[in-house]
């Protein structure tokens, strides 16, 4: 069993619970462990979040100032992507940019983002888009089922 799925979203505050809901209401139906599905689903918001917040206005000729979330779940893991059109990370292809190495205090309302996808997921990669600019925050989750998972692998 495999689903994958792809959307492309407005930099709007209004398409990050969009993108999550579908991405949880996915993984409830195909029968995923719910804290599985709750790491992931935090995840993915603070991705879009961020590509929200930090991924480029239009550009004349260019980028429409949308970003594009794609998942993909198997019977193994959830393969999930947030590809923006800003700037980037100033310090990629590291595999941690600056962003997620600096200490960030607990109460702070900026900083906190990239730090959180990396506890919740099992595989972290932020890059920069080659030739085309926009940040890449890609992340996987090992998947547990339920009992009586519908859609889980035999």
């Amino acid at each position: 069993m495999s689903i994958s799925w792809s959307l492309h979203l407005r930099r709007d505050a209004a398409s990050v619970p969009l993108a999550r809901r579908l991405l949880l209401r996915t993984m409830e139906t195909a029968g995923v462990d719910p804290d599985i599905c709750f790491d992931v689903s935090v995840a993915l918001s603070e991705a879009c979040a961020n590509a929200v917040e930090h991924g480029g206005a239009a550009r004349p000729g260019g980028a429409s100032g949308a970003y594009r979330v794609s998942a993909y779940l198997d019977g193994e893991k959830c393969c999930i992507e947030v590809a923006d059109s800003g700037p980037g990370f100033p310090s990629a292809p590291h595999p941690r940019p600056a962003a997620a190495r600096a200490p960030v205090s607990d109460d702070a309302e900026h900083g906190r983002g990239l730090r959180i996808i990396r506890e919740l997921a099992d595989h972290v990669h932020f890059t920069n888009r080659p030739g085309r600019g926009g940040a890449v925050v890609s992340f996987d989750k090992i998947l547990k089922w339920t009992e009586d998972a519908p859609l889980m692998t035999v």
